[in-house]
């Protein structure tokens, strides 16, 4: 009995260990290039449905109407397209550089199924390891459920505002206000 109770404490330390040594010895696939973790995706949206779920889901605080729509088309053309794309675009060199792959929300059934009140979550929030932002700092809370909105509708916008994030997407490159020295 004695042996079988000192193979579990050492299974038991052992298996930390082994973890933290194939994190430290740099053996972890870290780039954006490298084949997933076994069970990094599925854990990753274990997590997400959860925290989503246990925080609650809030209702939105009003009734979109079309200037509520177009105030969120330009947020959402500033602040998410360079990630999530805009309706018949293709990805942004950036969405194609970044693991995971942002949803491409125009794209497919996009997010038009998912509440207003999740996406809410998830434009304040951020996810984690995803490259997703959290915008609470960025954006006002009237800001954050319009998008939300936009998105939770999209399958039933006005024409006025499709044909907006139909428009292709512009980079503003920013001017350096000093030349750099050497």
């Amino acid at each position: 009995m004695g042996k079988f109770i000192l193979g579990l404490i050492v299974g038991v330390l052992l298996v930390p260990f082994a973890v933290y040594w194939y994190f430290a010895s740099g053996h972890v696939p870290t780039a954006v290039s490298s084949q997933p973790m076994p069970f990094e995706k599925r854990l990753a949206k274990v997590g997400l449905h959860s925290a989503i779920k246990n925080q609650g889901v809030k209702q939105p605080p009003f009734q979109p109407v079309e200037a509520d729509y177009m105030a969120a088309v330009d947020n959402y053309r500033q602040h998410c397209a360079v990630c999530h794309g805009l309706i018949g675009q293709g990805k942004s060199f950036i969405a194609k550089g970044m693991y995971p792959e942002p949803p491409q929300l125009w794209k497919g059934k996009g997010v038009s199924d998912d509440p207003a009140g999740e996406t809410y979550w998830k434009v304040a929030n951020g996810i984690r390891l995803t490259g997703m932002p959290g915008f609470t700092s960025s954006l006002s809370d009237k800001q954050m459920w319009q998008i939300s909105l936009l998105l939770a509708n999209a399958d039933k916008l006005p024409a006025s505002v499709t044909d907006l994030l139909k428009k292709p997407a512009v980079m503003e490159i920013p001017q350096a206000s000093q030349a750099v020295s050497h």
